[in-house]
Protein backbone atom coordinates (compact mmCIF):
# COMPACT_ATOMS: atom_id res chain seq x y z
CA UNK A 1 0.00 0.00 0.00
CA UNK A 2 1.17 3.58 -0.73
CA UNK A 3 0.68 6.29 1.51
CA UNK A 4 -2.55 7.41 -0.19
CA UNK A 5 -4.23 4.38 0.69
CA UNK A 6 -5.95 2.39 -1.33
CA UNK A 7 -9.30 1.25 -2.89
CA UNK A 8 -11.73 -1.98 -1.95
CA UNK A 9 -14.27 -3.02 -5.05
CA UNK A 10 -16.87 -4.92 -3.74
CA UNK A 11 -19.39 -6.41 -5.95
CA UNK A 12 -22.75 -7.51 -4.47
CA UNK A 13 -24.20 -10.30 -6.65
CA UNK A 14 -27.14 -11.72 -5.92
CA UNK A 15 -30.23 -13.38 -7.38
CA UNK A 16 -33.75 -14.06 -5.83
CA UNK A 17 -34.80 -18.17 -6.24
CA UNK A 18 -36.26 -18.21 -9.44
CA UNK A 19 -34.91 -21.35 -11.16
CA UNK A 20 -37.97 -23.74 -12.24
CA UNK A 21 -40.50 -20.81 -11.05
CA UNK A 22 -42.01 -19.57 -14.30
CA UNK A 23 -40.68 -18.40 -16.88
CA UNK A 24 -41.57 -14.99 -19.12
CA UNK A 25 -42.01 -12.41 -18.07
CA UNK A 26 -40.98 -13.17 -14.57
CA UNK A 27 -39.08 -15.91 -13.73
CA UNK A 28 -36.28 -17.93 -14.65
CA UNK A 29 -35.24 -16.35 -17.45
CA UNK A 30 -34.55 -13.55 -15.04
CA UNK A 31 -31.83 -15.65 -14.19
CA UNK A 32 -30.56 -16.77 -17.34
CA UNK A 33 -30.24 -13.14 -18.87
CA UNK A 34 -28.19 -12.32 -15.90
CA UNK A 35 -26.06 -15.26 -16.90
CA UNK A 36 -25.43 -13.86 -19.80
CA UNK A 37 -24.96 -10.43 -19.36
CA UNK A 38 -23.67 -10.86 -16.09
CA UNK A 39 -22.38 -13.20 -14.69
CA UNK A 40 -20.52 -14.96 -17.45
CA UNK A 41 -18.68 -11.44 -18.54
CA UNK A 42 -18.01 -11.23 -15.20
CA UNK A 43 -15.64 -14.40 -14.54
CA UNK A 44 -14.15 -13.33 -17.64
CA UNK A 45 -13.13 -9.69 -15.70
CA UNK A 46 -11.91 -10.98 -12.32
CA UNK A 47 -8.85 -12.81 -13.69
CA UNK A 48 -5.79 -10.87 -11.73
CA UNK A 49 -8.66 -8.64 -10.23
CA UNK A 50 -8.28 -7.66 -6.56
CA UNK A 51 -11.83 -7.29 -5.90
CA UNK A 52 -14.21 -8.06 -3.13
CA UNK A 53 -16.69 -10.55 -4.80
CA UNK A 54 -19.84 -11.00 -2.57
CA UNK A 55 -22.05 -14.30 -3.58
CA UNK A 56 -25.44 -14.86 -2.45
CA UNK A 57 -26.17 -18.66 -1.32
CA UNK A 58 -29.10 -18.43 -3.02
CA UNK A 59 -27.84 -17.00 -5.88
CA UNK A 60 -25.53 -20.36 -5.48
CA UNK A 61 -27.73 -22.79 -5.30
CA UNK A 62 -29.19 -21.74 -8.43
CA UNK A 63 -25.83 -21.46 -10.00
CA UNK A 64 -25.07 -24.76 -8.85
CA UNK A 65 -28.03 -26.02 -9.84
CA UNK A 66 -27.02 -25.22 -13.70
CA UNK A 67 -24.74 -28.69 -13.61
CA UNK A 68 -27.93 -30.56 -14.32
CA UNK A 69 -31.52 -29.64 -15.91
CA UNK A 70 -30.82 -25.68 -15.65
CA UNK A 71 -27.93 -25.78 -17.45
CA UNK A 72 -29.79 -27.58 -20.65
CA UNK A 73 -32.89 -25.16 -20.14
CA UNK A 74 -29.75 -22.17 -20.32
CA UNK A 75 -28.48 -23.29 -22.86
CA UNK A 76 -31.86 -23.81 -25.35
CA UNK A 77 -33.07 -19.95 -24.17
CA UNK A 78 -29.53 -18.61 -25.56
CA UNK A 79 -29.40 -20.74 -28.30
CA UNK A 80 -33.48 -20.80 -29.41
CA UNK A 81 -35.79 -18.12 -28.07
CA UNK A 82 -32.52 -15.61 -28.20
CA UNK A 83 -31.05 -16.47 -31.31
CA UNK A 84 -34.54 -16.56 -32.81
CA UNK A 85 -35.88 -12.58 -31.46
CA UNK A 86 -32.93 -11.12 -32.72
CA UNK A 87 -32.88 -12.38 -36.07
CA UNK A 88 -36.53 -12.15 -36.12
CA UNK A 89 -36.45 -8.48 -34.82
CA UNK A 90 -33.21 -7.27 -37.09
CA UNK A 91 -34.84 -8.72 -40.43
CA UNK A 92 -37.99 -6.32 -38.98
CA UNK A 93 -35.61 -3.68 -38.90
CA UNK A 94 -34.14 -4.15 -41.80
CA UNK A 95 -37.42 -4.15 -43.86
CA UNK A 96 -38.71 -1.11 -42.32
CA UNK A 97 -35.41 0.51 -43.37
CA UNK A 98 -33.49 0.91 -40.08
CA UNK A 99 -30.38 -0.96 -41.57
CA UNK A 100 -28.21 1.03 -38.26
CA UNK A 101 -30.39 -0.62 -36.25
CA UNK A 102 -30.57 -3.63 -37.66
CA UNK A 103 -26.95 -4.37 -37.44
CA UNK A 104 -27.03 -3.22 -34.21
CA UNK A 105 -29.32 -5.90 -33.17
CA UNK A 106 -27.30 -8.43 -34.89
CA UNK A 107 -23.76 -7.19 -33.40
CA UNK A 108 -26.03 -7.60 -29.56
CA UNK A 109 -26.73 -11.36 -30.55
CA UNK A 110 -23.36 -12.43 -30.83
CA UNK A 111 -22.86 -11.28 -26.41
CA UNK A 112 -25.61 -14.34 -26.29
CA UNK A 113 -23.44 -16.75 -28.80
CA UNK A 114 -20.12 -15.95 -26.56
CA UNK A 115 -22.16 -16.64 -23.35
CA UNK A 116 -23.25 -19.73 -24.74
CA UNK A 117 -19.80 -20.96 -25.74
CA UNK A 118 -18.18 -20.14 -22.50
CA UNK A 119 -21.00 -21.86 -20.36
CA UNK A 120 -20.33 -24.92 -22.74
CA UNK A 121 -16.26 -24.20 -22.57
CA UNK A 122 -17.54 -24.38 -18.43
CA UNK A 123 -19.46 -27.03 -18.64
CA UNK A 124 -22.09 -25.22 -16.32
CA UNK A 125 -19.91 -25.33 -13.93
CA UNK A 126 -19.03 -21.95 -12.80
CA UNK A 127 -18.80 -22.10 -9.22
CA UNK A 128 -16.34 -24.36 -9.47
CA UNK A 129 -14.60 -21.90 -11.89
CA UNK A 130 -15.17 -18.60 -9.16
CA UNK A 131 -13.80 -21.10 -6.59
CA UNK A 132 -10.63 -21.75 -8.80
CA UNK A 133 -10.17 -18.04 -9.39
CA UNK A 134 -10.40 -17.14 -5.98
CA UNK A 135 -7.67 -20.31 -4.92
CA UNK A 136 -4.98 -19.20 -7.71
CA UNK A 137 -5.39 -15.23 -7.63
CA UNK A 138 -6.40 -12.12 -5.65
CA UNK A 139 -9.98 -12.76 -5.62
CA UNK A 140 -11.72 -12.72 -2.38
CA UNK A 141 -15.13 -14.08 -2.08
CA UNK A 142 -17.62 -13.44 0.46
CA UNK A 143 -21.36 -15.18 1.43
CA UNK A 144 -24.56 -13.75 2.86
CA UNK A 145 -27.87 -14.48 4.52
CA UNK A 146 -29.63 -17.30 2.96
CA UNK A 147 -31.65 -16.04 0.57
CA UNK A 148 -31.11 -12.32 1.44
CA UNK A 149 -33.71 -11.28 3.90
CA UNK A 150 -33.58 -7.49 5.61
CA UNK A 151 -31.91 -9.05 8.87
CA UNK A 152 -33.08 -5.87 11.07
CA UNK A 153 -36.65 -6.70 10.08
CA UNK A 154 -36.92 -10.38 11.52
CA UNK A 155 -39.02 -11.40 14.25
CA UNK A 156 -36.64 -13.62 16.41
CA UNK A 157 -32.70 -14.58 17.44
CA UNK A 158 -33.60 -18.00 15.91
CA UNK A 159 -34.82 -16.98 12.46
CA UNK A 160 -31.59 -14.34 12.37
CA UNK A 161 -29.65 -17.55 13.25
CA UNK A 162 -31.60 -20.05 10.43
CA UNK A 163 -30.22 -16.87 7.88
CA UNK A 164 -27.10 -16.62 8.69
CA UNK A 165 -26.07 -19.77 9.92
CA UNK A 166 -27.43 -21.28 6.70
CA UNK A 167 -25.64 -19.18 4.56
CA UNK A 168 -22.19 -19.47 5.83
CA UNK A 169 -22.65 -23.57 5.90
CA UNK A 170 -23.80 -23.22 2.60
CA UNK A 171 -20.64 -21.11 1.34
CA UNK A 172 -18.01 -23.22 3.41
CA UNK A 173 -19.00 -26.51 1.47
CA UNK A 174 -18.92 -25.01 -1.50
CA UNK A 175 -15.65 -22.95 -1.84
CA UNK A 176 -13.81 -24.94 0.68
CA UNK A 177 -12.90 -21.62 3.07
CA UNK A 178 -14.23 -18.89 4.36
CA UNK A 179 -12.55 -15.45 5.61
CA UNK A 180 -15.43 -14.35 7.55
CA UNK A 181 -16.51 -11.33 5.43
CA UNK A 182 -20.53 -11.11 5.08
CA UNK A 183 -22.62 -8.72 3.12
CA UNK A 184 -25.45 -7.70 5.02
CA UNK A 185 -28.41 -7.83 2.66
CA UNK A 186 -29.57 -4.21 1.55
CA UNK A 187 -26.71 -3.14 3.82
CA UNK A 188 -29.60 -3.32 6.30
CA UNK A 189 -28.02 -2.94 9.89
CA UNK A 190 -29.26 -2.57 13.07
CA UNK A 191 -27.51 -1.57 16.52
CA UNK A 192 -25.65 -4.64 18.07
CA UNK A 193 -26.73 -7.01 15.37
CA UNK A 194 -23.08 -7.62 15.21
CA UNK A 195 -23.45 -9.65 18.50
CA UNK A 196 -25.52 -12.03 16.45
CA UNK A 197 -23.20 -12.31 13.50
CA UNK A 198 -20.05 -13.05 15.53
CA UNK A 199 -21.89 -16.17 16.85
CA UNK A 200 -21.50 -17.96 13.49
CA UNK A 201 -17.73 -16.09 12.62
CA UNK A 202 -18.54 -12.96 10.41
CA UNK A 203 -15.33 -10.66 11.08
CA UNK A 204 -16.33 -7.71 8.76
CA UNK A 205 -18.95 -6.74 6.91
CA UNK A 206 -20.17 -3.43 5.42
CA UNK A 207 -22.36 -0.57 6.19
CA UNK A 208 -23.35 2.53 4.08
CA UNK A 209 -23.62 5.37 7.37
CA UNK A 210 -24.41 8.06 4.88
CA UNK A 211 -27.09 9.57 6.72
CA UNK A 212 -25.05 9.63 10.33
CA UNK A 213 -21.55 10.55 9.13
CA UNK A 214 -22.91 12.77 5.64
CA UNK A 215 -22.08 12.44 2.23
CA UNK A 216 -18.70 13.23 1.13
CA UNK A 217 -17.43 13.37 4.95
CA UNK A 218 -14.11 11.63 5.35
CA UNK A 219 -14.91 9.78 7.98
CA UNK A 220 -16.34 7.38 5.18
CA UNK A 221 -12.84 6.13 4.73
CA UNK A 222 -12.61 4.55 8.10
CA UNK A 223 -13.46 1.09 9.11
CA UNK A 224 -15.02 1.43 12.45
CA UNK A 225 -14.84 -1.32 15.30
CA UNK A 226 -17.52 -2.65 17.00
CA UNK A 227 -17.83 -3.91 20.49
CA UNK A 228 -18.35 -6.98 19.81
CA UNK A 229 -15.54 -7.32 17.22
CA UNK A 230 -16.64 -7.68 13.83
CA UNK A 231 -15.18 -4.61 11.54
CA UNK A 232 -17.48 -2.36 9.97
CA UNK A 233 -16.70 -1.15 6.65
CA UNK A 234 -18.75 2.04 5.38
CA UNK A 235 -19.28 2.21 1.78
CA UNK A 236 -18.13 5.74 0.81
CA UNK A 237 -21.42 6.96 -1.09
CA UNK A 238 -19.86 9.61 -2.15
CA UNK A 239 -17.78 7.41 -5.16
CA UNK A 240 -20.63 5.21 -5.33
CA UNK A 241 -23.03 8.03 -6.38
CA UNK A 242 -20.97 8.44 -9.75
CA UNK A 243 -22.48 5.24 -10.97
CA UNK A 244 -25.55 4.80 -8.60
CA UNK A 245 -27.38 8.57 -9.23
CA UNK A 246 -29.59 8.49 -11.41
CA UNK A 247 -29.40 11.40 -14.46
CA UNK A 248 -26.48 12.39 -12.72
CA UNK A 249 -24.50 9.34 -12.92
CA UNK A 250 -21.98 7.78 -15.40
CA UNK A 251 -24.99 5.04 -16.44
CA UNK A 252 -26.65 8.15 -17.87
CA UNK A 253 -24.64 9.54 -20.46
CA UNK A 254 -26.08 9.60 -24.02
CA UNK A 255 -24.07 7.41 -25.90
CA UNK A 256 -24.65 4.32 -23.88
CA UNK A 257 -27.15 1.86 -24.25
CA UNK A 258 -30.89 3.01 -23.31
CA UNK A 259 -32.30 -0.15 -20.90
CA UNK A 260 -35.91 1.30 -21.70
CA UNK A 261 -35.64 1.60 -25.31
CA UNK A 262 -37.47 -1.75 -26.77
CA UNK A 263 -38.18 -3.84 -30.21
CA UNK A 264 -40.73 -5.94 -30.29
CA UNK A 265 -39.25 -8.41 -28.32
CA UNK A 266 -37.73 -6.04 -26.03
CA UNK A 267 -34.29 -5.62 -27.71
CA UNK A 268 -31.95 -2.63 -27.36
CA UNK A 269 -30.68 -1.00 -30.41
CA UNK A 270 -30.54 2.36 -29.39
CA UNK A 271 -29.11 4.61 -26.80
CA UNK A 272 -30.02 6.91 -24.15
CA UNK A 273 -29.84 10.06 -26.60
CA UNK A 274 -32.48 8.32 -29.12
CA UNK A 275 -29.89 7.39 -31.66
CA UNK A 276 -28.69 4.07 -33.25
CA UNK A 277 -26.81 2.55 -30.41
CA UNK A 278 -23.14 2.25 -31.37
CA UNK A 279 -20.92 0.20 -29.32
CA UNK A 280 -17.46 1.00 -29.53
CA UNK A 281 -18.45 4.73 -28.97
CA UNK A 282 -20.15 3.64 -25.75
CA UNK A 283 -16.43 1.97 -25.14
CA UNK A 284 -14.35 4.47 -25.60
CA UNK A 285 -16.85 6.61 -23.36
CA UNK A 286 -16.92 4.24 -20.66
CA UNK A 287 -12.93 4.53 -20.85
CA UNK A 288 -13.19 7.98 -20.26
CA UNK A 289 -15.82 7.35 -16.95
CA UNK A 290 -13.26 4.94 -15.60
CA UNK A 291 -10.14 7.55 -15.54
CA UNK A 292 -12.36 10.05 -13.91
CA UNK A 293 -13.71 7.25 -11.57
CA UNK A 294 -10.39 7.20 -10.44
CA UNK A 295 -9.18 10.56 -10.71
CA UNK A 296 -12.29 10.88 -7.71
CA UNK A 297 -11.23 7.99 -5.76
CA UNK A 298 -7.39 9.28 -5.78
CA UNK A 299 -8.78 12.87 -4.81
CA UNK A 300 -10.58 11.72 -1.54
CA UNK A 301 -7.79 9.50 -0.56
CA UNK A 302 -5.69 12.23 -1.11
CA UNK A 303 -7.52 14.39 1.05
CA UNK A 304 -8.23 11.86 3.88
CA UNK A 305 -4.34 11.85 3.95
CA UNK A 306 -3.84 15.31 4.01
CA UNK A 307 -6.41 16.18 7.54
CA UNK A 308 -5.89 13.34 8.98
CA UNK A 309 -2.10 12.09 8.42
CA UNK A 310 -2.46 8.16 7.45
CA UNK A 311 -3.79 6.07 4.20
CA UNK A 312 -7.28 6.06 4.11
CA UNK A 313 -9.57 2.97 2.47
CA UNK A 314 -12.20 3.71 0.00
CA UNK A 315 -14.90 1.20 -0.42
CA UNK A 316 -16.91 1.10 -3.82
CA UNK A 317 -19.77 -1.62 -3.55
CA UNK A 318 -22.56 -1.92 -5.63
CA UNK A 319 -24.93 -4.85 -7.05
CA UNK A 320 -23.08 -7.09 -9.64
CA UNK A 321 -26.45 -7.01 -11.44
CA UNK A 322 -26.06 -3.43 -12.39
CA UNK A 323 -23.46 -3.99 -14.64
CA UNK A 324 -23.99 -5.64 -17.83
CA UNK A 325 -27.88 -5.70 -17.16
CA UNK A 326 -29.43 -2.10 -16.33
CA UNK A 327 -25.91 -0.53 -17.30
CA UNK A 328 -24.69 -2.38 -20.58
CA UNK A 329 -21.51 -1.20 -20.75
CA UNK A 330 -20.45 -1.31 -17.20
CA UNK A 331 -18.31 -4.41 -16.89
CA UNK A 332 -16.25 -3.31 -19.78
CA UNK A 333 -16.41 -0.05 -17.15
CA UNK A 334 -15.11 -1.79 -14.30
CA UNK A 335 -11.89 -3.47 -16.48
CA UNK A 336 -10.88 -0.20 -17.68
CA UNK A 337 -11.18 1.16 -13.64
CA UNK A 338 -8.91 -2.09 -12.88
CA UNK A 339 -6.70 -0.40 -15.46
CA UNK A 340 -7.02 3.01 -14.96
CA UNK A 341 -5.99 2.23 -11.24
CA UNK A 342 -2.93 0.71 -12.23
CA UNK A 343 -1.85 3.50 -14.78
CA UNK A 344 -2.87 6.44 -12.36
CA UNK A 345 -1.06 4.77 -9.35
CA UNK A 346 -3.96 4.01 -7.12
CA UNK A 347 -3.77 0.77 -5.30
CA UNK A 348 -6.50 -1.88 -5.35
CA UNK A 349 -7.37 -4.13 -2.39
CA UNK A 350 -9.46 -6.94 -1.63
CA UNK A 351 -11.51 -6.00 1.95
CA UNK A 352 -9.55 -8.68 3.82
CA UNK A 353 -6.39 -7.79 2.91
CA UNK A 354 -7.28 -3.68 3.76
CA UNK A 355 -8.72 -4.93 6.99
CA UNK A 356 -4.83 -5.86 7.95
CA UNK A 357 -3.50 -2.61 7.29
CA UNK A 358 -6.14 0.02 8.30
CA UNK A 359 -6.34 0.57 11.72
CA UNK A 360 -10.70 0.51 12.81
CA UNK A 361 -11.75 3.83 14.86
CA UNK A 362 -14.18 3.27 17.40
CA UNK A 363 -17.29 4.92 16.66
CA UNK A 364 -20.99 3.73 16.82
CA UNK A 365 -23.13 2.81 14.38
CA UNK A 366 -26.40 3.76 13.48
CA UNK A 367 -29.55 2.12 11.87
CA UNK A 368 -29.34 2.24 8.06
CA UNK A 369 -29.52 0.39 4.41
CA UNK A 370 -28.48 0.94 1.12
CA UNK A 371 -32.47 1.51 -0.11
CA UNK A 372 -33.91 4.34 -0.98
CA UNK A 373 -34.07 6.50 1.47
CA UNK A 374 -31.78 5.18 3.96
CA UNK A 375 -33.88 3.17 6.27
CA UNK A 376 -36.01 0.49 6.28
CA UNK A 377 -39.21 1.77 4.27
CA UNK A 378 -38.47 0.28 0.96
CA UNK A 379 -39.19 -3.53 3.24
CA UNK A 380 -41.82 -1.70 5.97
CA UNK A 381 -44.43 0.49 4.29
CA UNK A 382 -48.45 0.28 3.76
CA UNK A 383 -47.87 -0.68 0.25
CA UNK A 384 -46.05 -4.06 1.48
CA UNK A 385 -47.44 -4.58 4.61
CA UNK A 386 -49.31 -7.27 3.71
CA UNK A 387 -45.42 -9.18 2.60
CA UNK A 388 -43.95 -8.26 5.68
CA UNK A 389 -46.65 -9.79 7.98
CA UNK A 390 -46.88 -13.02 6.32
CA UNK A 391 -42.90 -12.95 6.25
CA UNK A 392 -43.44 -12.20 10.21
CA UNK A 393 -46.15 -14.67 10.39
CA UNK A 394 -44.55 -17.69 8.39
CA UNK A 395 -41.34 -17.18 10.82
CA UNK A 396 -43.51 -17.49 14.33
CA UNK A 397 -45.06 -20.47 13.12
CA UNK A 398 -42.24 -21.85 12.42
CA UNK A 399 -39.93 -21.20 14.95
CA UNK A 400 -43.11 -22.54 17.37
CA UNK A 401 -43.14 -25.87 16.00
CA UNK A 402 -39.81 -26.47 15.67
CA UNK A 403 -40.02 -26.53 19.61
CA UNK A 404 -42.48 -29.53 19.34
CA UNK A 405 -40.78 -30.88 16.63
CA UNK A 406 -36.92 -32.94 16.07
CA UNK A 407 -34.02 -32.25 14.59
CA UNK A 408 -34.23 -34.02 10.75
CA UNK A 409 -38.16 -34.05 10.59
CA UNK A 410 -38.10 -34.00 6.63
CA UNK A 411 -41.54 -31.74 7.23
CA UNK A 412 -39.65 -28.88 9.61
CA UNK A 413 -36.98 -29.36 6.67
CA UNK A 414 -39.21 -28.22 3.95
CA UNK A 415 -40.90 -25.52 6.23
CA UNK A 416 -37.63 -24.14 6.89
CA UNK A 417 -36.65 -23.34 3.38
CA UNK A 418 -39.95 -22.34 2.79
CA UNK A 419 -39.44 -19.76 5.08
CA UNK A 420 -36.39 -18.75 3.66
CA UNK A 421 -37.41 -18.37 0.46
CA UNK A 422 -40.68 -16.67 1.91
CA UNK A 423 -37.85 -13.94 3.50
CA UNK A 424 -36.53 -12.75 0.51
CA UNK A 425 -36.23 -8.83 0.54
CA UNK A 426 -36.27 -9.37 -3.36
CA UNK A 427 -40.51 -9.63 -3.14
CA UNK A 428 -41.45 -6.79 -1.16
CA UNK A 429 -38.37 -4.44 -3.11
CA UNK A 430 -40.24 -5.64 -6.91
CA UNK A 431 -43.73 -4.49 -5.08
CA UNK A 432 -42.22 -1.16 -4.00
CA UNK A 433 -40.85 -0.16 -7.35
CA UNK A 434 -43.11 -2.10 -9.51
CA UNK A 435 -41.23 -3.97 -11.22
CA UNK A 436 -42.45 -7.95 -11.60
CA UNK A 437 -46.56 -7.01 -11.73
CA UNK A 438 -48.25 -9.60 -9.25
CA UNK A 439 -45.07 -12.23 -9.30
CA UNK A 440 -43.92 -11.64 -5.75
CA UNK A 441 -47.19 -11.60 -4.40
CA UNK A 442 -47.82 -15.21 -5.81
CA UNK A 443 -44.16 -16.44 -5.08
CA UNK A 444 -44.78 -15.16 -1.29
CA UNK A 445 -48.05 -17.07 -1.48
CA UNK A 446 -47.40 -20.05 -2.94
CA UNK A 447 -44.52 -20.27 -0.87
CA UNK A 448 -46.23 -19.67 2.57
CA UNK A 449 -49.13 -22.30 1.90
CA UNK A 450 -46.39 -24.60 1.48
CA UNK A 451 -44.66 -23.57 4.67
CA UNK A 452 -47.85 -24.34 6.36
CA UNK A 453 -48.91 -27.50 4.77
CA UNK A 454 -45.62 -28.99 5.77
CA UNK A 455 -46.12 -27.18 9.51
CA UNK A 456 -49.34 -29.20 9.42
CA UNK A 457 -48.00 -32.37 8.65
CA UNK A 458 -45.84 -31.87 11.89
CA UNK A 459 -49.24 -32.45 14.02
CA UNK A 460 -51.27 -34.83 12.09
CA UNK A 461 -51.41 -37.74 9.74
CA UNK A 462 -51.06 -35.85 6.54
CA UNK A 463 -48.56 -36.60 3.99
CA UNK A 464 -44.83 -35.84 5.02
CA UNK A 465 -43.39 -33.59 2.23
CA UNK A 466 -40.10 -33.88 1.02
CA UNK A 467 -37.61 -31.73 2.58
CA UNK A 468 -36.02 -30.49 -0.61
CA UNK A 469 -37.35 -27.39 -2.27
CA UNK A 470 -35.32 -27.76 -5.50
CA UNK A 471 -32.20 -26.77 -4.99
CA UNK A 472 -32.46 -24.24 -2.21
CA UNK A 473 -30.64 -24.21 1.05
CA UNK A 474 -29.21 -27.69 0.61
CA UNK A 475 -26.69 -27.08 3.38
CA UNK A 476 -29.72 -25.79 5.59
CA UNK A 477 -29.29 -25.40 9.32
CA UNK A 478 -31.80 -26.16 11.67
CA UNK A 479 -29.89 -25.55 14.77
CA UNK A 480 -31.08 -22.13 15.08
CA UNK A 481 -34.39 -23.40 14.90
CA UNK A 482 -33.70 -25.47 18.75
CA UNK A 483 -31.70 -23.02 20.71
CA UNK A 484 -28.39 -24.76 19.66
Amino acid sequence: MNERGELAIVLHSHMPYVEGFGTWPFGEEWLWDALADVYMPMIAMLRDAPVTLGLTPVLCDQLEALRGDAGGRFLGFMEGMRADIHAEDARGLDEGGEHELAAEVRRAAGDFNTAAERFRDLRGDLLGEIERLARTGPLELWTGAATHAVLPMLATDAGVGLQVSTGIQSHERRFGTWSGGFWLPECAYRPRLERDLVQYGVSAFCVDQTEPLGLGSLDQLEPIATEAGPVAVPIDWEVVSLVWDGEKSYPADPVYRDYHGRTVHDLKPWNIGGEPYRHYEALVQARRHARDFVRRVIARLDAYRAERGRPGLCCFALDTELLGHWWYEGMHWLRFVIDEAHLQGLDLATLPDALERHEPVARGLEASTWGRPKDLSTWDRPQVADIAFAQRGAELRTVAAAGRARSGDPALEHAARELLAVQASDWAFQVTYDLAGDYPRRRVSGHVEALDAALAALTDSRSVPEPAVRNLAPELDLAPLFGI
